[in-house]
């Protein structure tokens, strides 16, 4: 519910949020382990843990950047070859 405050001229939301609560997302249904970096418990088939934000396994975490130097190395090796095959 919003109401006008006439005075001041802006609405002023008065919505009662509902109370969350993380425990409230899991189902007795569902199997659950142990999160191997936080210990909260957390969906078996989850990929990463809704608490710690950490991924559960190697394989559903996104792949990681190659350090600078290395794609530095790789443009001045290919660099060289340029200058020799050209010049």
């Amino acid at each position: 519910m919003a109401r006008y405050d006439q005075e001041e001229d802006d609405w002023d939301d008065e919505l009662d949020a509902p109370d969350y609560d993380a425990d409230d997302d899991v189902d007795d249904d569902e199997p659950t382990v142990p999160c191997p970096y936080c210990r909260e418990e957390i969906h078996e088939d989850a990929e990463r843990c809704p608490h710690c934000g950490q991924y559960i396994s190697d394989e559903d975490a996104p792949a990681a950047r190659k350090p600078w130097w290395i794609i530095l190395g790789v443009l001045a090796c290919l660099y060289l070859v340029y200058l020799w095959t050209v010049g």
